[in-house]
């Protein structure tokens, strides 16, 4: 049977990312991501529904989303969805979380005068290694569709 992973998640951040590393110097951006969805009922009523999501990124792609966005920023990212499991230390159950391990992701507006706006372009950024071999959510390898972004090249 084949298998197949991947997300591709377009929101606003709903915190600032906190980026950490880890003993071996590896860096981790953990951040939340929410998507909103609008819709009218068959009685014509509007309603909305916000789904939020957790997301962490290893190495140089949570260095730069680290770098580049706060709460309240639009992203498009793309990854894949990897479980969690833990032990409560309180009660010692078993816990679970599904996350999305971001693999690259997508500027998707532009600052214009120092000023967050609409407009401009999506811009990307695809890392060679988007998380260590030796990291605890699985190995990243190279993703090679595009070389990586440059500090010249970002858009504001």
């Amino acid at each position: 049977m084949a298998n197949f992973n991947k997300v591709i998640l377009m929101g606003n951040l709903t915190r600032d990312v906190e980026v950490r590393h880890t003993a071996g110097n590896s860096a981790v951006a953990n951040f939340g991501l929410a998507m909103n969805r609008r819709w009218k009922t068959p009685e014509g009523e509007q309603r909305d529904e916000t789904t939020f999501v957790d997301c962490e990124a290893w190495n140089k792609t949570g260095e730069m989303i680290g770098q580049f966005f706060g709460k309240g920023r639009p992203i498009l990212v793309e990854g894949r969805l990897k479980m969690d499991t833990w032990q409560d230390k309180e009660s010692g159950a078993n816990r679970t979380k599904l996350k999305v391990v971001v693999e690259n992701f997508h500027f998707v507006d532009s600052k214009q005068g120092g000023e967050g706006g609409g407009g401009g372009g999506a811009r990307s950024f695809t890392p060679r290694q988007s998380q260590p071999a030796g990291a605890p959510s699985g190995g990243g390898g190279e993703s090679g569709a595009r070389p990586p972004m440059g500090d010249d090249d970002i858009p504001f």
